[in-house]
């Protein structure tokens, strides 16, 4: 599972790409959880292609850690299998961040 990393201004950027599910949400908390500690997350969700429960849980599981040490989690660019699991599990306020749904949704 490619995770791209980069820091620009102080805000580390995450890049999902491929699944995230049951079978990868070990190895993406892996490979999410050490840039976790930074002041500032932005993860693009736009390359995510398809989403379960586990993937949800691990989305929490970054909000949570960042709310608790009172730093900033932004997800971005929600791939059509993310909001479908957003809008089942009605979770996209938890999030906090605007949703663009597409018009050939």
């Amino acid at each position: 599972m490619p995770i791209r990393a980069e820091t620009r201004n102080g805000v580390c950027h995450l890049a999902i790409e491929g699944e995230m599910t049951i079978y990868t949400a070990a190895e993406l908390k892996n490979e999410i959880t050490p840039h976790l500690s930074e002041p500032q997350i932005e993860i693009n969700l736009s390359g995510v292609s398809e989403m379960d429960s586990s993937g949800l849980q691990l989305l929490i599981l970054a909000k949570r850690e960042t709310q608790r040490d009172e730093r900033v989690l932004h997800l971005t660019g929600h791939s059509q299998a993310v909001l479908d699991v957003l809008d089942i599990c009605n979770m996209a306020a938890y999030f906090g961040d605007p949703l663009i749904i597409s018009s050939h949704a």
